[in-house]
């Protein structure tokens, strides 16, 4: 993986591939290689000829680890999105995050609207909006209790759109393949 600094914070990424970018935001306790590379999206995305660019977010993986609660503020880590775009060059990109990661992609599309192309918010549903945090036991699918609806998030944006992913929970959802082929139509489609 590749290094760069922002903000005294030491962010590790992996860029491959050529094409128009997406980055790649993980969830929470996740790093690049276990949200995307292992189930195999940046292999399926570079094969649609996508360049991809995924983080090791603050904290996790091969990235800083930081030992102030407030230094994981999802406005921080959203600022380290931006931080890694301008780091590469790159004025406008699609984002696709899982979990904690669409989370972040949300925030990231609220703070720097002009550097979105578009947001895919996988693992993420109506609790972006009415509560934040993990339960207990966690179940993006059609059994995902984490993320809430799906539908719901989707009709309080201008252009959004759910899809669900039949008998998957928030841990199984991240890898399958009805999950892959909707976010590569979605990817596909002029913006």
């Amino acid at each position: 993986m590749r290094r760069f600094q922002h903000d005294g914070v030491e962010i590790a990424f992996l860029d491959e591939g050529q094409g128009q970018p997406i980055v790649l935001v993980h969830g929470f306790a996740s790093t690049a290689h276990v949200n995307w590379v292992y189930p195999e999206w940046v292999a399926t995305l570079v094969k649609a000829g996508r360049r991809v660019v995924a983080l090791d977010n603050r904290g996790h993986g091969a990235s800083s680890k930081l030992y102030d609660p407030a230094a994981y503020h999802t406005t921080s880590m959203a600022q380290d999105v931006r931080a890694l775009l301008d780091h590469l060059d790159l004025t406008r990109v699609d984002v696709m995050g899982y979990s904690m990661g669409a989370r972040i992609t949300a925030f990231f599309a609220s703070a720097y609207p002009t550097r979105l192309r578009r947001a895919v918010f996988g693992g993420l549903g109506i609790h972006l909006v009415d509560g934040v945090g993990l339960p207990e036991s966690i179940a993006v699918g059609t059994e995902d209790e984490v993320a809430g609806s799906a539908g719901k998030l989707a009709a309080l944006l201008p252009s959004g759109r759910a899809v669900d992913i039949p008998r998957r929970d928030h841990m199984l959802a991240v890898g399958d393949k009805t999950f892959k082929a909707a976010v590569l139509r979605f990817l596909a489609e002029q913006p």
